[in-house]
């Protein structure tokens, strides 16, 4: 059965019918063509289908799009205003944070998630906001260091 359901997507108001059991990561990629969400597990392990609702991160593997109604999603096609990157995005760039870069979306929007709500975090609060991201890639060091230039960037 199909639900109707209306969330703000980066700022756009989207009204959409979606089957009761689509998830929010299904929904976003396939409904919507924002692709910058990743499936690398399917069990919220990974982070790399991170995406912020509400203001917080969360896995959009194990959330349905239903439950989503109401609310308001970022994506990291959300971050930049379409010249510039987001000074996140900057940082990560700048630190070399990007490697392969099928989990760097979600780390950007956990960083996102965790400035905003802590514009100068400490090292375990970094630490605590990137513990669910798996990286293969960056051995995690350029990761922090990015989150450090962002801080600084922001001038925080």
């Amino acid at each position: 059965m199909d639900h109707r359901i209306h969330m703000t997507v980066n700022g756009e108001a989207v009204t959409a019918r979606v089957p009761a059991h689509r998830t929010l990561l299904e929904f976003l990629r396939d409904g919507l063509d924002l692709t910058g969400a990743k499936e690398g597990c399917g069990d919220g392990e990974c982070g790399a289908c991170t995406v912020i609702v509400d203001g917080r991160p969360l896995r959009s593997c194990l959330m349905l799009a239903v439950e989503a109604d109401g609310a308001s999603v970022e994506t990291i096609e959300g971050l930049s205003d379409g010249v510039r990157l987001h000074p996140i995005q900057e940082a990560f760039v700048e630190a070399g944070a990007i490697q392969c870069g099928f989990c760097t979306p979600g780390l950007v929007l956990a960083v996102k998630a965790l400035l905003d709500r802590h514009p100068r975090p400490t090292e375990e609060q970094i630490r605590e906001a990137l513990g669910g991201h798996l990286c293969r890639c960056t051995g995690y060091e350029t990761v922090f260091r990015a989150v450090r230039l962002a801080v600084r960037a922001a001038g925080r």
